[in-house]
């Protein structure tokens, strides 16, 4: 029963003065609105403690048998400040995998504890993006499509830039490669390459966006690297100029790999390609994933069956009537003497094929790809795209 309305205090002390006064519990109980039950229990506390006894007791439990043991706190705080990137639902699941006889909290309960202890970074609200519609491939099995990319440059304690180069397996989120270098250039790019294809063989499909050195402003947007992956007999996909989500899954990798391994950046660009070592090794066989089931990276990715070739056979084009090696500098040579026209760069070295469509009209074509069109009598070449 409740209490007059009053000073609390006030009113539970001349209840007991009147009751020492001589006063019945049973009709003090019944005038200010109180079981006896209650009447006895504000007594008992005045006799134990005297007026301190008259102030509200904590309604906190004594003793809270679900409460998560100090132990398991202590593990859950430790592995989050060694990883400070990792969620509550990667945390629970490496320590249950670390601890199985441990009895782990549920998720949000170690979401609880994190945010309690200030381990939680607020975020805004990402903007979410809809993917365009085009012809991206899905991947449905390890080496169907690896994305490709340069995360942001960063600046070495040095004050030396550093590039990382990084190839993941879009199916597996397995980090393929993580190699920091000091430019964009494709010089450094093939042989960071080249390691990853020797260690892992090659995939189906490599996704990046339109940048150096995947691809150029110039013919069909091909590069010299996004040629030797060709020759390779990888098929070359890029995603549409500003729309970064098409290549997400490799993307978030990257926000990932910034907030481990530069913050802080090291020394010179050894000791941080040691920490892009430690990463792809952690992130791969430590780091659960939520799009795998909470499983590691390492356990769905198996290398590829391709294996890397010491040697790249030559270009035929049976169904084409004649070939061409572009120079050096980029031109072919055509039917007249001293005539040639300038292809590109990127294609030097390389066996185009030649088909006569009508007089004076030639089809160029680099292995699967239709370049553009020779005419022969004004000397002129027109790419694909302006053809229309």
């Amino acid at each position: 029963m409740p209490w007059k309305v009053g000073d609390l205090m006030s009113v539970r002390h001349e209840f007991v003065r009147r009751l020492q006064d001589g006063e019945r519990m049973t009709d003090l109980c019944r005038e200010f609105n109180i079981s006896r039950k209650t009447g006895y229990k504000v007594l008992a506390r005045y006799e134990a403690a005297g007026f301190d006894g008259l102030h509200d007791e904590s309604r906190r439990p004594h003793r809270r048998p679900r409460e998560t043991p100090e132990e398991v706190r202590t593990l859950i705080l430790g592995l989050k400040r060694k990883h400070p990137t990792w969620g509550a639902k990667k945390l629970r699941e490496v320590l249950r995998r670390r601890e199985p006889g441990v009895r782990m909290p549920a998720q949000s309960t170690v979401g609880v504890l994190l945010k309690r202890h200030g381990l939680v970074k607020e975020r805004r609200p990402r903007r979410r993006c809809t993917p365009t519609d085009g012809p991206l491939t899905l991947a449905v099995a390890p080496n169907d499509v690896w994305g490709g990319d340069f995360k942001g440059q960063f600046r070495l304690r040095n004050r030396q830039y550093c590039y990382p180069l990084t190839l993941s397996d879009l199916f597996s989120r397995f980090l393929l490669g993580c190699e920091g270098l000091e430019n964009t250039k494709g010089r450094g790019a093939r042989p960071a390459c080249e390691s990853v294809f020797r260690e892992h063989g090659l995939p189906l499909v490599i996704r990046t966006d339109n940048g150096p050195p995947f691809a150029s402003p110039g013919l069909a947007g091909l590069s010299k690297l996004s040629v030797w992956w060709m020759r390779l007999g990888i098929r070359v996909e890029r995603i549409e100029p500003g729309h970064p989500e098409q290549n997400g899954s490799h993307e978030r990798m990257h926000r990932t790999l910034k907030e481990d391994t530069t913050r802080p950046a090291r020394d010179n660009i050894l000791a941080q390609q040691e920490r892009f070592d430690e990463f792809r090794e952690e992130f791969n066989h430590e780091r659960p994933h939520e799009a795998l089931n909470m499983r590691c990276p390492a356990e769905v990715y198996k290398p590829s069956t391709r294996v890397f070739p010491e040697e790249l056979p030559e270009l035929e084009y049976p169904l084409h009537d004649d070939q061409r090696v572009v120079r050096s500098c980029g031109h072919i040579h055509l039917f007249k003497r001293n005539s040639s026209v300038y292809l590109s760069t990127a294609l030097a070295g390389e066996r185009v094929g030649l088909r006569e469509l009508d007089d004076d009209q030639w089809l160029v074509s680099f292995m699967y790809l239709d370049l553009g069109i020779i005419n022969t009598r004004s000397g002129r070449f027109s790419s694909m795209p302006e053809l229309t």
